[in-house]
């Protein structure tokens, strides 16, 4: 995971494909969509609008980048990203606000099409790298549709995708999916051969099962009650990370930046994999290990956090392309944890509790709580997300694809980071709000996380 400006872009000619405009105009005159937004979708879009109503434009795309080596046959590229768009529903479904609520449509697979355009020639790296964030800001809006562009830079050697979609669109899972996917539908364009890609569900479909199960959840649910019971906890609110970010409460949304490097290599990563194992693995070693540096710098005894789960719980969601993401209110209390292992428990035990609450829409229980989160952030709270990307088809090559997870830094108050195991090791990635005292928290927490990773292996 990394931002467009680290993830290698190099000179060629610009290509950029966007749906068609008579597709547009289709899509314009479609009736409403019976099946709804799901809470996650809702609530992003109607941030953005927040924010925007505030006078701010915060883009939220998220992306992906990868290489296909050799010369490029472009009309076999431009129908492996058709047929790949035609197989996630979601990306050919969009809303419209109607009476100030979200109505969402969607095209027929049919009515779908691709318009192609040359860009021109970009001789500087740089220059091509700022023009691909611009597009892409536009492109990739959260309150339009379409909302997402594909583009690539062609040279005599290998051409560079990159693809980047709305935030509504897709999650960190379904990023990693897509350059292997695409790799796939090209080289059976090439050779001639069948499309063998099997249908997947469709993310439109999980969104309104999942919302209609969610709306059966009432204010006395116990699920409910735990989060009232965090929310206390937190002074009223969700929690921002727990070291000293230099905010200005009454200051204007910060602008961002973006950390990221190695935490540890592949052969540390599993040592620490190892010792975490008993306990549930990774993840719960890198929220212990979390907890006991918060405890250790600021004093806190408990570390509360919302941490991201998948909300993937069937087989077939697998290869879909969506926002499969819940969260779930964890209280680490380490006051007494005299070592790794103590806070390693703490976790497992906070995990084996309320992770299941991870299923329930976070929007949903705001909505029964009655609580004012008046979005004004893009985020509404901070997150330490841990991936394992070993398990993905295709992540051993890469490394030797430039492969990439895009994330667009511009505005926000919260943190989130990123911590991914691949076949190289630990990756650490965050954004930040730019400021002395997170650039210097967000450092030693780098730090101190390592040492923690190494010590523990």
């Amino acid at each position: 995971m990394t931002d467009i400006q680290r993830c290698e872009v190099r000179a060629g000619r610009l290509v950029e494909w966007t749906v068609h405009p008579l597709a547009i105009e289709a899509a314009a005159e479609l009736p409403e969509d019976l099946r709804p937004p799901s809470y996650v979708q809702e609530s992003h879009v109607q941030t953005a609008r927040s924010v925007r109503d505030g006078g701010l434009f915060v883009p939220t795309w998220l992306g992906t980048a990868f290489d296909i080596p050799g010369q490029v046959d472009l009309d076999v590229l431009e129908e492996a990203l058709r047929v790949w768009t035609l197989r996630h529903e979601t990306m050919r479904s969009g809303f419209r606000a109607v009476d100030g609520q979200m109505q969402r449509f969607t095209l027929e697979a049919d009515s779908l099409t691709l318009q192609r355009k040359d860009a021109g020639n970009f001789p500087d790296a740089e220059v091509l790298t700022q023009y691909l964030q611009d597009r892409f800001d536009v492109a990739a809006d959260a309150l339009s549709w379409p909302n997402f562009i594909y583009t690539a830079v062609v040279r005599d050697d290998c051409t560079s995708v990159y693809l980047a979609f709305d935030h509504s669109n897709v999650d960190a899972y379904s990023i990693y999916r897509i350059p292997t996917e695409i790799h796939e539908l090209y080289a059976a364009g090439l050779e001639g051969r069948a499309d063998e890609t099997v249908p997947v569900a469709s993310y439109v479909d999980f969104s309104a099962a999942e919302r209609t199960k969610a709306d059966q959840i009432d204010v006395d649910d116990p699920i409910v009650d735990r989060w009232r019971e965090f929310v206390t906890n937190c002074d009223g609110k969700l929690p921002n990370f727990p070291l000293d970010l230099g905010l200005d409460p009454e200051g204007p949304l910060p602008t961002q930046k973006f950390l990221t490097e190695m935490l540890v290599n592949d052969a540390d990563a599993a040592a620490f994999e190892k010792h975490c194992r008993p306990y549930g693995g990774s993840l719960v070693g890198v929220l212990a290990a979390t907890a006991l540096i918060v405890r250790d710098l600021t004093g806190q005894d408990v570390y509360r956090t919302v941490a991201p789960f998948h909300t993937r719980v069937k087989s077939e969601l697998s290869e879909s392309v969506g926002w499969y993401v819940g969260g779930a209110p964890l209280e680490i209390p380490v006051a007494e944890a005299t070592n790794f292992d103590d806070a390693l428990d703490s976790v497992r035990t906070e995990l084996r509790k309320n992770r299941p609450m991870s299923r329930v829409p976070v929007a949903r229980v705001l909505q029964l709580l009655g609580t004012d989160f008046r979005p004004t952030s893009p985020d509404l709270y901070s997150i330490v997300s841990f991936a394992d990307g070993r398990s993905v088809e295709g992540s051993e090559r890469w490394q030797e694809l430039k492969a990439y997870g895009l994330i667009r830094v511009s505005y926000g108050d919260q943190v989130c980071v990123w911590i991914s195991r691949v076949h190289e090791g630990l990756q650490f990635a965050c954004r930040y709000p730019d400021t002395d005292a997170a650039y210097k928290s967000m450092r030693l927490y780098v730090e101190r996380l390592r040492d923690v990773m190494l010590a523990a292996g």
